[in-house]
């Protein structure tokens, strides 16, 4: 469907709401699969982003269902404000309620500009405070001995080589185990990788990564599918693409291998990938782009994480650290 399409579509439902016999008093529901079709259909969320909108739509609406409160009109500041209260007496975290407050804002601002409501009730409505973790990053050497962790069977093979680019290109899991195979040009060293929203971009990847890709292209996956055929980069006894929860399971196998004693997952490769870089001089925002963030605040909290590295580094070593 085509953004002219779904905004014809919409504008179709959004009449049919305006002049439905219950006016302004229609469903919630309504509302919210209007919003949803908008951020799928417009704007090209990731359907990960889509279903968490529609647990915090859940959970809001069984709060306001809880106080008899069904229009659109009678969500105020107040009752916001009072869900808030109600979500940290049950004990749910800041962080969580924070992306709640921030879908509502999306949403009545949604609203707004499509004249469904008048005010926002959401305007005055302030982000509970939250402290931002830092990531968990491993050391070079550290990432050495993972990558050190090599077996001579075509699954270990493989693996190494899914570890090898993980490392060396920054990608999400999920980017990492649906990889096409179209998507890898191995004389311009790089992959074309569909990431959130359905953006695309370009990922280098450097000379070792090749000599594991190269050796798991020719060597060992034909060994993999056994005259079968498959789409995707990496592939499992079954000629199928692997699932996220696998790979963390290899991941976690190489880690006890190498003697690590860190809590390691893909994203832990991801973030060394990107605090490395910077370490090293790169760019902040040409680590964005490999990184496929949106915002570059995103990526500015591995400036954060290179700052109190070095600070320990002065601590540990400087006279009067």
């Amino acid at each position: 469907m085509s953004i002219d399409q779904a905004a014809a579509n919409r504008e179709e439902k959004k009449k049919s709401i305006k002049n439905g016999p219950a006016g302004p008093d229609r469903p919630l529901l309504f509302y919210q699969d209007l919003f949803l079709h908008y951020l799928a259909a417009e704007r090209r969320l990731a359907r990960n982003t889509i279903t968490s909108y529609q647990y915090d739509f859940k959970s809001f609406f069984s709060y306001l269902a809880g106080r008899n409160i069904n229009s659109l009109p009678d969500i105020t500041a107040a009752v916001i404000r009072d869900y808030l209260a109600w979500r940290k007496s049950q004990g749910i975290s800041s962080r969580s309620s924070a992306r709640s407050v921030s879908m509502l804002r999306a949403f009545f601002r949604f609203l707004a500009a499509e004249r469904l409501i008048s005010e926002l009730p959401t305007g005055v409505i302030d982000l509970p405070k939250i402290g931002r973790a830092l990531p968990t990053v491993l050391t070079v050497d550290e990432v050495n001995q993972l990558l050190a962790a090599d077996g001579s069977g075509p699954l270990s093979i493989r693996n190494n080589a899914m570890l090898h680019l993980l490392y060396a290109t920054g990608l999400r899991v999920s980017e990492l185990v649906k990889l096409p195979l179209a998507g890898v040009d191995l004389n311009a060293g790089h992959l074309r990788v569909m990431g959130k929203g359905s953006k695309e971009r370009l990922v280098p990847f450097g000379e070792e990564a090749h000599e594991r890709l190269v050796n798991y292209l020719d060597q060992t996956r034909p060994l993999i599918l056994k005259a079968r055929t498959s789409d995707f980069l990496f592939v499992t006894g079954r000629g199928t693409a692997m699932t996220r929860l696998r790979f963390w399971q290899i991941i976690h196998a190489a880690v006890q291998h190498a003697g690590i004693n860190k809590k390691v997952s893909p994203h832990v490769l991801r973030h060394s990938f990107a605090t490395h870089l910077l370490e090293h001089g790169a760019d902040l925002r040409a680590v964005q782009l490999m990184l496929g963030h949106a915002d570059i605040a995103t990526t500015q909290i591995y400036t954060h994480v290179h700052a109190t590295r070095l600070k320990s580094i002065h601590q540990r070593f400087h006279p009067r650290g």
